[in-house]
């Protein structure tokens, strides 16, 4: 996501604050213990309209909980008010809109990537990080790519329609064959994109044939929610039931996105808030702070969303965890250890996972084919930082992420 939430009034709400961990400092390359490894800034959070910090909440009510045992199962009813019954749409399989394309396998660390949500990638030194992709939020006709990495465009979405407009979109479909084209970021998420599922199939359509069109090679991918919650999941049915229902036919997609963020799902609360065309729902999953690097909620996320793409015959397309991350502050508990153990822990996870009922046949029934930290450098969000966006030297962080 390219958050940019309210941060500076919320902070100064807290009930509680602390201090981050203290960093050793020590210099050299990504990976290297010296005196360029420093912990990152975070001086500013300017004001936004969105409100995915909190301040401290009430306790989440026990009906409200979600209890993941060891395996990962839900142990529990879930914790969301049931949206409308929308149409069933299991089974949905390749068309002749949705031609497969031959298994594009990633391997070793083709699979990590990362968000760039400030500058340029080419103002770090990645090169030492070991990625194989990073995102911008944007579409580039000419992106940068240091060291060869691998540049996914994103067109984003709104009730007006899409940007960029369609003739800059062809013309860096052209001039990147064969790239890899996400249609909208968070579309679930009111201060994202902020679609309701109508008007994304309808602004999919017209972007899957605009960019087949141009180039036949390219990899197209759907969803992009902020977490594949049971909520945020009827969200992506009542997009496909849309789109079946309009043209006919089950929505193509190459490659299914989704986010794999923990945060609160409450109207007129910190977190995500209600998709887009849920007037009738109050609240989701009822999260609290502490739950905002539970691994074993992680882990049952990308489960979950396999397993749903696998009832709506999408198991044979790969599964891209397009961002995710740390988005707390360190004065909200999150300090160095912590978050570097997070991001270790789903790095293993993320590299092994595999299932062989609804996993990707084409990749040995892996969960999920490649993922995306958030982020390289940010200004508003740092907790996630692997470099400083004022010095560019890595931060701890982005030591261990390269060591890994």
């Amino acid at each position: 996501m390219r958050w940019r939430f309210l941060a500076a009034a919320l902070l100064l709400a807290l009930a509680w604050t602390g201090t981050g961990c203290a960093l050793s400092r020590s210099g050299g390359g990504v990976g290297e213990a010296d005196d360029s490894v420093v912990p990152p800034t975070s001086e500013a959070r300017p004001p936004s309209p969105e409100s995915l910090l909190p301040t401290r909440t009430r306790a989440v009510a026990a009906e409200d909980v979600v209890v993941i045992d060891a395996a990962g199962a839900t142990a529990t009813s879930e914790p969301f008010a049931s949206p409308a019954p929308v149409p069933t749409v299991a089974g949905q399989a390749a068309t002749p809109e949705s031609p497969s394309l031959p298994p594009d396998l990633p391997s070793g660390r083709e699979r990590f990537g990362v968000g760039v949500p400030v500058g340029s990638i080419a103002d770090y030194p990645v090169e030492h990080l070991g990625i194989g992709w990073y995102v911008n939020w944007r579409v580039e006709v000419s992106p940068a790519r240091p060291g060869g990495v691998a540049f996914w465009q994103m067109i984003r979405v709104s009730e007006g329609g899409y940007s960029p407009d369609a003739d800059t979109i062809r013309v860096a479909a052209l001039a990147n064959p064969g790239s890899v084209w996400l249609i909208g970021n968070e579309p679930d998420v009111e201060w994202q994109d902020g679609v309701t599922p109508d008007r994304y199939a309808e602004v999919y359509h017209e972007l899957y044939a605009l960019l087949k069109s141009v180039d036949p090679t390219c990899r197209v991918g759907g969803g992009g929610i902020a977490q594949p919650t049971p909520l945020r999941l009827a969200y992506l049915d009542r997009v496909l039931a849309a789109y079946q229902s309009r043209y006919g036919q089950p929505m193509p997609v190459d490659i299914w996105s989704v986010h794999g963020f923990l945060l609160r799902e409450e109207r007129d609360s910190w977190g995500v808030g209600i998709p887009p065309g849920f007037d009738e729902v109050t609240h989701g999953a009822l999260l609290e702070i502490d739950d905002h690097d539970d691994l074993l909620a992680f882990r049952e996320q990308i489960v979950t969303f396999r397993r749903w793409m696998a009832d709506r015959g999408q198991r044979d397309r790969p599964l891209v965890l397009s961002e995710y991350g740390i988005l707390m502050p360190w004065d909200y508990g999150f300090g160095q250890e912590r978050v570097e153990a997070f991001m270790l822990a789903t790095f293993n996870l993320l590299q092994t996972a595999a299932d062989d009922a609804t996993g990707y046949p084409a990749d040995g029934n892996r969960l999920v084919q490649w993922w995306c930290w958030y982020s390289l450098a940010d200004t508003v969000y740092p907790t996630g930082n692997l470099f400083d966006p004022v010095t560019r030297l890595p931060t701890a962080l982005g030591a261990a992420f390269a060591r890994h």
